[in-house]
């Protein structure tokens, strides 16, 4: 009888254990998905904190800062020109 108690309390003992590594990964998962949605509110004021910065400052910007405004202009203008083509290949 003292072998099958023992293969009831290993049996038992890796249930706990099993269970215990699902919690742990369960509370890994959640805290990760926090990262996420902490990170995706960093980015987006990073964003917003560019946006301000580059429609204040865009046109004279620090000289650090003049790569990315310059970058930015020169996108808005090929937008602004791929949206000409648009409208003609349209006939508007």
């Amino acid at each position: 009888m003292d072998f099958f108690e023992k293969i009831g309390d290993t049996i038992t003992s890796k249930g706990k254990e099993v269970t215990g590594k699902a919690k742990d990964l369960a509370e890994i998962a959640n805290l990760k998905s926090q990262i996420s949605t902490c990170e995706d509110v960093v980015r987006k004021n990073y964003i917003e904190l560019g946006r301000l910065y580059y429609e204040k400052e865009g046109l004279e910007p620090g000289a650090e800062y003049e790569p990315f405004c310059r970058a930015i202009s020169n996108a808005k203008t090929g937008i602004e020109d791929l949206e000409e083509q648009i409208r003609r290949v349209k006939g508007i």
